[in-house]
């Protein structure tokens, strides 16, 4: 699968100076339609994060989707997902996640505006989409493809500013129980981009929080997840308090990086605190 996927696409923007991107991530969502994570239906709450993204944000030059897009990994998810993906109307571009089977994703998010493309081109930006996740685990890993394909990448395009987006966190985020289920090898993905002399950052999903941060010249964030939370700074499992969001960011000319995470607080969403694992 890797072969095929290892593709790049031009992506035309909106605007001559700025792309403007929405990341949504773990959606978990479940074959049949009443499905829980937490107790909280999880497609209510992805379909809640659509409806404001569609209402209320300047149309983005591109979405990104990074893992969990399915609790279950079944066809039946994935298939209302392509369905969700199609109504946005702006090209969508997704990576596995530790939930997901990616075989059965790349056969059925494709076509339309879904596309498995891993390197993405825009404006002055280059955007490189890795599959941290390994196969029956929990935690995540970048295999030597991967990273041949973020050293070429570069080498291709040194003068673009860079945008590495994976599922699994590259650096612990303050959680005990999170902090063990990162990349392994995460130093191979700093190692891999310490001497490109523009822009750097990483953007990923997996620990339904938000998170911002800096590491060796490298620009960190991590988005909430489109249904339950994880609690910042918990030893063990603990589900948040917080709402399903997702981020907006615009990626400048210059470098420059805005980004906003924006949740969605006008629906009532009830999670089951006792459950302690997902």
């Amino acid at each position: 699968m890797g072969q095929e996927l290892a593709l790049s696409k031009q992506i035309n923007t909106l605007s001559t100076d700025c792309v403007r991107i929405i990341q949504i991530t773990d959606s978990h969502i479940f074959s049949e339609d009443e499905g829980k994570l937490l107790g909280l239906n999880t497609r209510v709450s992805l379909e809640a994060v659509l409806e404001r993204i569609n209402k209320e944000e300047f149309a983005p030059d591109m979405v990104l989707v990074t893992g969990d897009l399915s609790q279950d990994a079944s066809e039946n998810s994935y298939q209302y997902l392509y369905q969700k993906l199609q109504e946005m109307g702006v090209p969508c571009f997704w990576i596995p996640g530790n939930h997901d089977n990616p075989e059965v994703m790349a056969k059925i998010l494709k076509g339309g505006n879904v596309y498995p493309e891993k390197q993405l081109l825009s404006g002055n930006w280059q955007i490189v989409m890795l599959d941290s996740s390994v196969k029956g685990k929990v935690y995540g890993n970048i295999s030597q493809q991967d990273v041949d394909l973020l050293e070429r990448a570069q080498q291709q395009y040194p003068d673009k500013h860079l945008l590495v987006v994976m599922h699994h966190q590259p650096v612990p985020v303050g959680s005990d129980w999170l902090d063990n289920l990162g990349i392994k090898n995460a130093q191979v993905l700093f190692d891999s981009v310490q001497n490109h002399q523009a822009t750097r950052c990483f953007l990923w999903g997996h620990v339904h929080q938000d998170y911002s941060g800096e590491h060796q010249g490298v620009a960190l964030l991590s988005t909430p997840s489109t249904c339950v939370q994880f609690k910042p700074g918990s030893s063990d499992f603990s589900a948040g308090e917080e709402a399903p969001g997702y981020r907006y960011l615009t990626l400048h000319n210059n470098g420059q990086i805005e980004s906003v995470v924006h949740r969605i607080h006008d629906i009532e969403f009830t999670v089951d605190y006792t459950i302690k694992g997902y």
